[in-house]
């Protein structure tokens, strides 16, 4: 199937981001990450800007800072271009206006790839990456403040997105490739 818009979805440290590029490379699509979003904004003197001063260490914005985000930033993209979508929708409300947002704009096939991770497998990921990527938001005290967020709110989203688009689990504990090989057969491209 043709699909307008992807989301990729899964705990962190599931490659959601590495996935999400490689994945928006291959289709021509316009990759929307919304950590780079929100470092963007930071740097901006503007009020979406001091809305995030102070914004660190694994605190998760409110729906409504979020989709204020995107309202702004969405007109921005052309019409018709083709996005993916990592790190938003987190929360039910985000992703209840997002669907019917890119709906209402013409979009009207979506898909959810949901990268699933065992608990263990994340951690041991994230400390690698903070240990080597420089990752502040990286440490054993953010990680365990988003697993909390995730264990609540993801649930009930992931129950939306499973309803509301087409959606696919992928086993996102073999190697990148091997994801990225089940992504492609999962949505029926080429390699």
């Amino acid at each position: 199937m043709d699909f307008d818009v992807i989301f990729i979805a899964g705990p962190q440290g599931s490659g959601k981001g590495t996935q999400g590029k490689k994945l928006a490379d291959k289709l021509g699509f316009l990759f929307f990450g919304m950590g780079a979003t929100l470092r963007e904004i930071k740097e901006e003197h503007s009020p979406l800007a001091a809305q995030l001063s102070g914004v660190d260490g694994g605190t998760l914005l409110s729906d409504a800072v979020i989709i204020e985000i995107l309202k702004d930033r969405l007109p921005r993209i052309p019409a018709g271009q083709k996005i993916i979508f990592d790190g938003v929708p987190r929360r039910l409300g985000q992703a209840d206006f997002l669907v019917s947002y890119l709906r209402e704009r013409g979009y009207k096939s979506i898909a959810t790839i949901f990268l699933d991770l065992p608990r263990e497998e994340s951690v041991k990921r994230l400390l690698f990456r903070a240990k080597h990527e420089d990752r502040v938001d990286d440490t054993p005290e953010a990680i365990e403040t988003r697993f909390k967020f995730y264990d609540v709110e993801m649930k009930p989203t992931l129950d939306y997105l499973r309803h509301e688009t087409a959606f696919f689990d992928i086993d996102g504990s073999p190697s990148a490739d091997e994801v990225e090989k089940g992504i492609y057969a999962a949505l029926g491209i080429a390699s």
